[in-house]
């Protein structure tokens, strides 16, 4: 029986506004089967987003939905949980959403372990606006503000969310969308942050300036890049620059989620007769 995506969609903003080969329809369609897994009602679902490419995201389910500005989503997100801690909040940014102007967002989002599904779309440019070098845009590419190079380090997203405390930590990429669709159920279950670094391909404003003319040339470049978590920690030192691993790489319970902890402050003020 095929898979019934309209209960999920808001149909009359479909076409989405990606370009073709893009893959965010394909994180799209991931986050909307792990939610049918997990069985959420979509009464009970809220995305927020930011601004970019991936800030589309938000448009295009049927649920309670928030675009914010750039760079706050986490931040919108947080006020959304800690107001309704039922509920079941996930966030979509791309890299600058999630590590340029948002970065200390990130961070402490990370830090507070609260119960959000953060989901980085990491197409490695800022794409929605022409091209500008982003925080995980490899060294040596072409960007408009780098037309000789980028000579920036990037760096690798997961071992960021990892040093900030969060508790789920999770890379895939567009190329397997049943690997990508389960770290989001594993995500979506866990209690605390989650955090997905999802590879994705931008072959319009970054894959055709970089020799990668068609999105399958990204996509064989993003595969190239990657490798199983078994299979990378098997490698020498050495052999691990430009590699990264795959899977869920942090899955740990026994930190205290924020709005539990949240919780129990308001009791003991109301047990003292607060308001």
């Amino acid at each position: 029986m095929a898979f019934n995506y309209d209960k999920y969609l808001r149909t009359e903003k479909l076409p989405t506004l990606w370009c073709w080969g893009c893959g965010d329809g394909v994180i799209l369609k991931s986050i909307i089967r792990a939610i049918d897994a997990v069985g959420w009602d979509m009464k009970d679902v809220c995305v927020v987003s930011g601004i970019g490419c991936s800030g589309r995201m938000s448009s295009y389910v049927n649920c309670n939905t928030v675009h914010t500005t750039h760079g706050r989503a986490l931040a919108y997100a947080t006020g959304i949980k800690l107001a309704h801690p039922d509920k079941h909040v996930i966030v979509v940014g791309g890299d600058g959403d999630t590590l340029a102007i948002g970065g200390n967002h990130t961070i402490h989002a990370c830090r507070r372990n609260i119960d959000l599904n953060h989901i980085l779309v990491n197409n490695f440019i800022y794409g929605l606006t022409n091209s500008q070098t982003s925080p995980t845009t490899p060294k040596g590419f072409w960007t408009v503000t780098a037309q000789t190079g980028n000579i920036d380090n990037d760096f690798d997203p997961c071992k960021l969310a990892e040093a900030a405390g969060a508790t789920f930590v999770a890379r895939e990429s567009v190329l397997d969308p049943k690997k990508l669709e389960k770290i989001f159920v594993d995500g979506f279950k866990h209690k605390g942050f989650s955090f997905f670094d999802v590879n994705s391909n931008c072959h319009v404003n970054l894959g055709r300036k970089n020799k990668m003319v068609e999105a399958t040339d990204m996509l064989k470049w993003i595969d190239s890049r990657l490798l199983p978590k078994a299979k990378f920690d098997a490698l020498s030192d050495e052999e691990k620059v430009g590699k990264f691993p795959t899977g869920i790489l942090k899955n740990d319970d026994s930190i205290e989620e924020y709005c539990a902890a949240y919780e129990g402050v308001r009791q003991k003020v109301m047990a003292k007769g607060g308001h």
